[in-house]
């Protein structure tokens, strides 16, 4: 191997690691807080959608505006039957005009959605950990590839629900795609189970499987942190 190259893959994994650092911190920031306050809302009455939304909505706006990170929806998704009045429920604000999510006005299907097998939901639920799930398109909020990062709320040692954030896979690629260019060599970013999140190799499009390819054999390395691999390749 070249002597450039663990150089550069140690590069590569340090600009994904800061990257995503500051919206992780972000969902940290306010999950135990929020989680203490539903608590609190829960022990006066019955637990609503209205009344987890009016507490949710400060810091879906706060992480809407995050500085330098491009993030497009962010909010709370409630435990399966937690609340008394929906047995799901997302409180989710998106958007350039940062509007809430309403689903049923989407389709009817929507709104009575069982989220709990999905990544997003289904890792920081089960392992008490953030997690970064995708790319996927998200046909629940954007339609579009998208990375949702996630982090479980707890009352007591129960799970309640998992804050989050998407961001969209191609504003990550704009932002990313430069940085790793200026590495001088293919670089591509891959998730946990090998599905390419952002390349610069032309070759690679978001969410090829690099199973079979040839940067299946190419040294990975794991972003520390998160839940994401990147893969360097000598020109």
């Amino acid at each position: 191997m070249s002597t450039k190259t663990p150089t550069a893959i140690d590069a590569a994994a340090t600009i994904v690691r800061e990257y995503f650092s500051s919206p992780i911190r972000s969902l940290l920031s306010w999950v135990t807080p929020l989680a203490e306050q539903l608590a609190a809302a829960e022990r006066s009455g019955p637990l609503t959608r209205a009344k987890v939304d009016a507490l949710v909505r400060p810091y879906a706006l706060e992480t809407l505006a995050l500085p330098g990170v491009p993030v497009y929806g962010a909010g709370f998704i409630a435990a399966i039957d937690l609340l008394s009045d929906a047995r799901s429920h997302l409180a989710w604000w998106q958007g350039a005009e940062r509007r809430q999510l309403v689903l049923a006005s989407q389709s009817v299907n929507k709104e009575n959605i069982d989220y709990s097998a999905l990544e997003w939901y289904r890792v920081p639920m089960s392992t008490g950990d953030p997690h970064v799930a995708g790319p996927y398109v998200d046909y629940l909020c954007s339609d579009e590839y998208t990375i949702t990062i996630a982090a479980p709320a707890e009352v007591d040692g129960a799970r309640i629900g998992v804050a989050g954030l998407d961001l969209l896979v191609s504003a990550v690629e704009r932002d990313l795609t430069p940085r790793f260019a200026a590495l001088g060599h293919e670089v591509t970013l891959t998730n946990g189970v090998g599905r390419v999140v952002v390349s610069t190799d032309p070759r690679c499009a978001t969410g090829d499987s690099i199973r079979g390819s040839r940067l299946e054999g190419l040294p990975r390395v794991a972003c520390a942190g998160v839940a994401l691999d990147v893969i360097v390749e000598m020109s």
